[in-house]
């Protein structure tokens, strides 16, 4: 374990984004990721002023400062993060809907859309889709728009992984898909996700899934040809505890392909726990980044309790 880190600024992440068409541009036309080495992570309350501000090089953000449409970010606000030179990326959730986004009718708790499936148990307010149906793929499709009008440069697609639960014989959906069939629905969506957003606005649009990495052992190569990049949790880390060697290896396997294809893997585990850089928390945040820089990986260590409501600096480190 290195006890000082200084790896920061020994990584060049060489991504090569393809637009999902028949060429792959050129450099020159997505020099942004290529030279990424550090990025961030808010989903509440992100300030675009603190932000440009803060020295980070790509920041994953939602379209709004708390989710709802009334506190959407300006395209003006998202402009001022990149001309500070910062890569904005939107998140936005694929396989769930969520009960407090501009599309949620209050009718479904009691009528809901066929395409509407129950409750996660784990996050309130979040319900699984049928995300190969068309009522909801027009959703998504709407909140796309919104997010290209705000100028982002990419989008940062969660719950890929939904097609774990439609397809295990224990969801108490009404559907139940094979694993392949499960997934290649997932990869039609990405796909199409990136075509749409690419013909919208220009062919370097950055297309990076969150989790779900298994994708990538039904994938004909159209999926590793589409994507951006991939982002993962919890790889080395489940919150403060180490995950044993063999389960993190399982996971590096399919993103060691990713990163073999020339993308670049954002790594996210949630380990530091807030008592400052010191003792038993720098020593964990060092394992980590010692980890994912050993790998290739661009880590980003936040917050244990997983509020991801601050930018997290941590001096001489992040960013």
């Amino acid at each position: 374990m290195k006890k000082e880190i200084c790896f920061i600024g020994v990584l060049l992440v060489i991504g090569a984004v393809l637009s999902g068409c028949s060429e792959q541009p050129s450099k020159e036309e997505y020099p942004e990721l290529i030279a990424v080495k550090n990025w961030a992570y808010q989903l509440q309350n992100a300030d675009p002023d603190v932000i440009a501000a803060s020295g980070f090089e790509l920041v994953v953000v939602d379209y709004s400062k708390d989710g709802s449409e009334e506190r959407r970010y300006s395209s003006e606000e998202i402009n001022r993060i990149k001309d500070s030179g910062i890569v904005p990326i939107a998140y936005i959730s694929i396989g769930e809907a969520e009960d407090y986004r501009f599309y949620w009718q209050e009718g479904w708790r009691q009528n809901p859309p066929s395409w509407l499936g129950e409750e996660n148990p784990e996050w309130e307010g979040n319900y699984a889709v049928k995300y190969w149906n068309e009522g909801w793929k027009d959703i998504i499709l709407s909140y796309l728009d919104k997010i290209m009008e705000q100028g982002f440069s990419g989008v940062y697609l969660d719950k890929v992984d939904e097609f774990e639960y439609w397809s295990s014989p224990n969801n108490n959906g009404d559907v139940h898909l094979s694993e392949e069939e499960a997934a290649r629905r997932m990869i039609n969506l990405i796909t199409d996700i990136a075509n749409y957003c690419r013909g919208k606005s220009d062919s370097s649009f950055y297309i990076i899934p969150q989790n779900g990495e298994r994708l990538i052992n039904f994938d004909n190569s159209s999926l590793l040809d589409t994507i951006s990049g991939w982002a993962v949790e919890d790889l080395f880390y489940d919150g403060t505890d180490p995950i044993p060697l063999n389960v993190t290896q399982v996971r590096t396997h399919y993103l060691d392909a990713v990163y073999a294809a020339g993308k670049p893997v954002f790594s996210v585990d949630y380990v530091d726990d807030g008592s400052g850089y010191s003792e038993g928390n720098k020593e964990r945040i060092d394992d980590y980044y010692g980890k994912a820089l050993n790998k290739g990986y661009i880590p980003y260590a936040a917050k244990s309790d997983r509020e991801l409501d601050e930018l997290n600096v941590i001096g001489g480190i992040q960013p």
